[in-house]
């Protein structure tokens, strides 16, 4: 299979180049910079993709988009956020549009903020969205691909959980104060925390690419996601460390002010309904497993 990837540098990315190199796949990397040699150059700004990124190629998966865990959200970050997500989408959407012979499929990378703050709501691909920046920002990036798909073309959401590696994101963060045992729950530690080992991450994209009758809004979480207070819990036990120090809900919000409530507070209890009725069998639907796999512990 010729697929091309967009934010192939960042954790999801470069993992699925390795992988999909490792598989025999003819894999071809969309990029910004100018000093990347094989690469493909495209300019989101500027509106423009190399037509020899798409032209031709079986899929194009879509990861690019600035953190939305880099700093605090001003009102210029979350343009930059909003921009980065729905207009660098556009682009390649309407590159994969045009190009000749169009791809088969295009996998676009979403977020399970989607569904905003939910309480204990299982939420599948048929949940509406919620309320928020987030919700508003994953909506218009799933909609920015509607070019691709007028034309046709096989178009994939993936709805990601919070991704687990050692290598970086959220759990990459949280390792430093926990090894000091400085760890502790977050708010009320009710709220709902869906998750995936970045294997299984990778594993998903795959199987959405191989898997032809797969399209629409896909939840890339493990089956058994876990409440804040459980996710705490288990980290302590995996890095054999005490976690006693909780992070008040005011605290955290003094600390991040808006990002505190979408990224830390927020409750989205996902179901991959779409991915168990397609036949993914998850190499770690338990947290503690999953762990201890990308921790080596």
């Amino acid at each position: 299979m010729r697929v091309s990837v967009t934010g192939s540098s960042g954790l999801i990315g470069s993992a699925l180049v390795k992988f999909l190199t490792a598989e025999g796949h003819d894999v071809g990397r969309i990029v910004r910079s100018t000093t990347v040699a094989g690469a493909w150059r495209w300019e989101p700004g500027a509106g423009r993709v190399d037509a020899a990124a798409v032209n031709g190629r079986d899929a194009v998966v879509h990861l690019a988009g600035e953190s939305i865990a880099a700093g605090r959200w001003s009102v210029a970050r979350k343009a930059r956020i909003r921009d980065s997500r729905v207009r660098g989408t556009r682009v390649v959407a309407e590159a994969v549009a045009r190009a000749d012979p169009r791809p088969q499929a295009l996998l676009c990378a979403s977020a399970m903020g989607y569904y905003g703050d939910r309480g204990d709501e299982r939420l599948t691909e048929a949940s509406p969205g919620g309320r928020g920046f987030l919700s508003e920002v994953s909506r218009e990036w799933e909609e920015a691909c509607a070019p691709a798909r007028d034309q046709g073309v096989r178009v994939v959401n993936l709805r990601f959980g919070l991704v687990l590696s050692a290598a970086g994101g959220a759990l990459g963060k949280m390792l430093l104060p926990f090894r000091l045992g400085a760890g502790g729950v977050v708010g009320s530690g009710t709220q709902w925390w869906s998750w995936v080992a970045l294997d299984d991450a990778v594993g998903a994209i795959h199987h959405a690419l191989v898997t032809p009758g797969l399209s629409g809004p896909v939840n890339v979480a493990a089956p058994n996601p876990v409440t804040n207070a459980e996710f705490t819990r288990t980290l302590g036990r995996v890095l054999a460390r005490p976690t006693p120090f909780p992070v008040p809900r005011f605290a955290a919000r003094l600390a991040l002010g808006e990002m505190a409530d979408a990224l830390l507070l927020a409750s989205a209890r996902l179901v991959p309904e779409r991915l168990q009725q397609t036949g993914y069998a998850f190499r770690h639907p338990e947290l503690e497993g999953a762990l201890r796999h990308v921790l080596g512990r």
